[in-house]
Parts: structure tokens; sequence; C-alpha cells
């Protein structure tokens, strides 16, 4: 009985919880499960999932990400000046960005993966050096309409309205931060489970010797993640450009911790017990469904961190209470 009751704790706890949290904070405010509420949420985690995203491809081949923050905010300044100071067509604005995240990518998996430097260590010293970077680069102020220049001239451009639409605008009644999101996790999910990639991640991240042995090239698998994570983060940067409408320097800095949180929180859905992005889209949610419901009741902001906190918690003992007693 004990067990058949573990198995389902870690099977659906995670689940649980979030039903939960939705059913108290609807008991709570009578607004909270309006459709106008709810497709706030879904637009609130949208960024924070696509970061997750990233991570996720890094833990998927044991790895870790950290410099996934700082590719959010250098991209979002690059998206940001590309139209402010340089009227660039939306094009460049939307490509760009995404190949300077697949650029701190590549870095980062030479760190790792040529020089073998440990993951934790590489990406650390890559987030410090990227917000070096970023804040040179706007010498420290964020990018605004017609913005005042350092040197007394005024910025020649402005956040054009089709950019913007990408971060706030609506499709069919959907915001398309949403869909975009929606349309991401399928695309990863299928990838992840239905192509050799995939699975090949999957066993490079269990046992890098093993996949070695078994012909599978784990130093470009390993290389594909690193790319991954640093071109999510870099889409990111563009979704938090067009829906605040300003180029924010450290508009990533609380976005690693909350990806993070995600990821981690999705090991124990649906018993996966491991990095999956079914389970991190649904741990973005629990986030996002706890950060509107508290700032619902009116708590103080600076509390939000301490339910995260106890979240996270739940889920890493649900998760790993069930992996140490599978392996005893």
């Amino acid at each position: 009985m004990k067990e058949k009751l573990l198995d389902f704790t870690f099977r659906y706890g995670a689940l649980i919880v979030i039903a939960g949290v939705l059913l108290f904070f609807t008991t709570q405010s009578p607004y909270f499960m309006t459709y106008n509420n709810i497709t706030d949420i879904l637009r609130s985690i949208s960024i924070v999932t696509f970061v997750a995203i990233g991570v996720t491809f890094s833990l998927i081949v044991d790895g870790f990400d950290l410099s996934v923050g700082s590719t959010v905010s250098i991209s979002t300044v690059v998206a940001a000046s590309l139209m402010v100071w340089y009227e660039q067509p939306l094009w460049i604005v939307l490509i760009v960005p995404v190949l300077v995240g697949l650029l701190i990518g590549f870095i980062n998996a030479l760190l790792i993966v040529k020089i073998k430097i440990p993951d934790l260590l590489a990406t650390l010293a890559v987030m410090y050096i990227i917000n070096g970077i970023h804040k040179t680069f706007t010498e420290g102020y964020s990018i605004y309409d017609h913005m005042n220049r350092a040197d007394g001239t005024v910025s020649p451009g402005a956040f054009t309205e089709s950019f913007k639409w990408i971060g706030q605008g609506k499709w069919l009644g959907i915001p398309v931060p949403v869909l975009l999101m929606i349309v991401a996790v399928a695309v990863v999910h299928i990838f992840l489970k239905y192509t050799t990639l995939g699975r090949q991640m999957y066993i490079t991240g269990g046992n890098r010797e093993a996949a070695r042995l078994s012909g599978i090239r784990v130093d470009r698998i390993r290389l594909l993640a690193y790319l991954l994570s640093g071109g999510f983060a870099g889409i990111a940067g563009i979704l938090f450009a067009a829906r605040v409408g300003t180029g924010q320097i450290d508009a990533g800095a609380p976005l690693l911790m909350e990806a993070v949180a995600a990821v981690f929180v999705g090991f124990s859905v649906l018993g996966a017990g491991k990095p999956n992005v079914i389970g991190t889209f649904f741990g973005a949610v629990l986030i996002g469904v706890l950060l509107n419901g508290l700032t619902m009741l009116n708590l103080q902001y600076f509390t939000f961190d301490i339910f995260k906190g106890a979240v996270l918690v739940f889920a890493l003992a649900i998760t790993f209470v069930h992996l140490n007693r599978k392996r005893v």
C-alpha cells in the first residue's frame, strides 16, 4: 500500500498540486478563473517557458546552463537597438538576437566540450562576460523609442507595431506569445520523443561513455544541446522586448531561477524523473499561477520567492525520494 501511494504521488503529485493551487485561488478571488486572467497567466509564463526549454536541453545531456538569463538580456537589448538605434527591418530584428543566442551557446559548448571546463563554471563565467558586454553596449541604459544617447543625439527609431504584436498581439483571441509557446513545447516534445537526435540526447545524458561506445557522437550532441539552449534564450529575449516595448538591461536576471524551478518541478510531472519539455511547461504553469494568485491576494512581492522555493523543494522531494527508493 505504501509503495502504491508513493508511486501515485510521484506520478501525479505535481498535477495535484497545480489543481489544488488553482482551486485555492479560485475560491479566494472571483476574477482568478476568468478567461482574461488565464490568458494573462499563460502570456506571463511564455517567456519563462522558452528559457526553461533551453535549460531542459542542457540538463538532458547532463549539463547545466547558467548563462540563459544573461542571454535573454543581451538578446533583448540587441533587438531594441536594431530598431531604435539602427532602424533595421523586422526580419533582421528577429534573426540577429537568435544568432547571438546561438553564438553564446556555441561558446559555452566550446568551453565545456573542448576545453573540458565543468559546465557550471563555464556558463557562470560566460554569464558574467555577457552581462558586462550588454551593459557596456548600452552604456548602462535601457533602450526606448527616440531615446537620448549619452553623446546628446536623439535615436532615430522606435519599436514598430509589427514587432510589438509578437509580444502584445492576439490571433483568434489568443495572445501570440501563448501560441508560440504551445508550438515550441509541441515541436520540442516531438523532437525529444520521436527523433533519433532526441533519443541520443537522453542516452548521452544517462551514460556518456556508454553512448560513445554505442557510436553516438557525444560531443556533437552536447554541442547541439547548448546551441538550442542559447537559441531558445535568444527567442525569449525577442519576446521580452516585444512585450514591454523597451530594451531593458538585466531583463533576463530574474528569469534564470524561475526557469530552473520550472524544469525541476517538471521532473515529477507524470513520474518522468528526468528533464522533459511537457513537465517543464507544467512547472512554468505552476510558477505562473502562484505568482498571479499571490498578486491577487495582495501579498508583498518580496514574499513570492518563499512560495516558489517551497514549491521547488516539494517537487524535488517527490522526485528524489522516489529515485533513491528505486536505487535501493
